[in-house]
């Protein structure tokens, strides 16, 4: 009778030399992700630092510290780091220092000037810090923020209430504001009072508005919405003496001159002056 042969096994690995050698690539595999998402293609970076700064209001050219919504009128300033914005600040403030001593003289650049230059945007910095902080106490100011421009500008802290198409700071056609925006504006007071700058209220309509009375125009409107800012203010603690001017401009000066009908042309502002220190006494000119 033939014997069976029995079959002999391939030459191969065994099993578990198989497996281990699969587990390996894939740990290869996965290290190679992790190396190729390391390393920085400066092109795509600078791509989306772009983007993120666009969504974001930051911008190299300008110093503005204010909040804004993505979705909203086309200035998205958002708020930014109190103390880049201070060395910014403080970088500008030195460049206009020395040319202000160029051309002063050295007679006119005493030291409580120069004192007074550094102060001035730190102070602004500090104020526009403190209004943020006391509008983040109201419960509504998610709602609100795309309404609220703050923005420093070479005559002052600026502080812009702004309508957008289906938010609106003021009743339709009437000096009152909403409850909302009465509290907004009485938050601030706190904060203005304890600054010794001089505060100037203006008030802004769109072109075009049209009025049931014909003699009730756009100067009245603007001119009314801007003193009962000026009267809430001063309700809450701003003093009397502090207000610089209070006027109504219409639609002389639109936000944006390119669509004067814009709903964001219809606003106030409100401008913490920055001005020049008083003149030591004994100063002569």
């Amino acid at each position: 009778m033939a014997k069976k042969k029995k079959p002999q096994g391939g030459g191969g690995a065994p099993d578990w030399l198989v497996t281990f050698a699969d587990l390996m690539s894939l740990l290869v595999c996965f290290f190679v992700l992790i190396i190729s998402f390391s390393i920085q293609d400066k092109e795509k970076l600078q791509v989306v630092a772009g983007s993120m700064r666009e969504a974001f209001g930051v911008k190299d050219s300008s110093r503005k510290t204010g909040i804004i919504e993505v979705e909203g009128i086309p200035i998205r300033d958002y708020m930014k780091d109190i103390s880049q914005v201070e060395q910014e600040m403080d970088s500008d403030f030195s460049q206009e220092r020395h040319e202000k001593r160029r051309k002063q003289g050295p007679e006119a650049n005493t030291h409580d000037t120069l004192e007074a230059d550094i102060e001035k945007p730190r102070q602004f910095a500090t104020a526009a810090a403190s209004l943020r902080q006391a509008w983040q106490e109201m419960p509504e100011i998610t709602e609100i923020s795309s309404n609220i421009i703050l923005e420093e500008t070479e005559e002052g802290l600026n502080i812009m209430l702004v309508d957008q198409d289906g938010r609106s700071m003021f009743r339709e056609g009437s000096k009152y504001p909403y409850e909302t925006t009465r509290r907004l504006i009485a938050k601030m007071a706190p904060v203005l009072s304890q600054m010794p700058n001089r505060i100037e209220i203006t008030g802004h309509t769109t072109a075009g508005r049209q009025s049931i009375d014909p003699s009730y125009t756009g100067w009245e409107l603007s001119s009314e919405r801007a003193n009962i800012a000026r009267q809430i203010l001063s309700e809450y603690g701003v003093p009397d003496n502090q207000f610089y001017s209070v006027v109504g401009k219409a639609d002389t000066e639109p936000l944006f001159p390119n669509d004067p009908y814009l709903a964001a042309n219809r606003r106030i502002g409100i401008l913490l002056k920055a001005e020049e220190p008083p003149l030591p006494l004994g100063h002569k000119l």
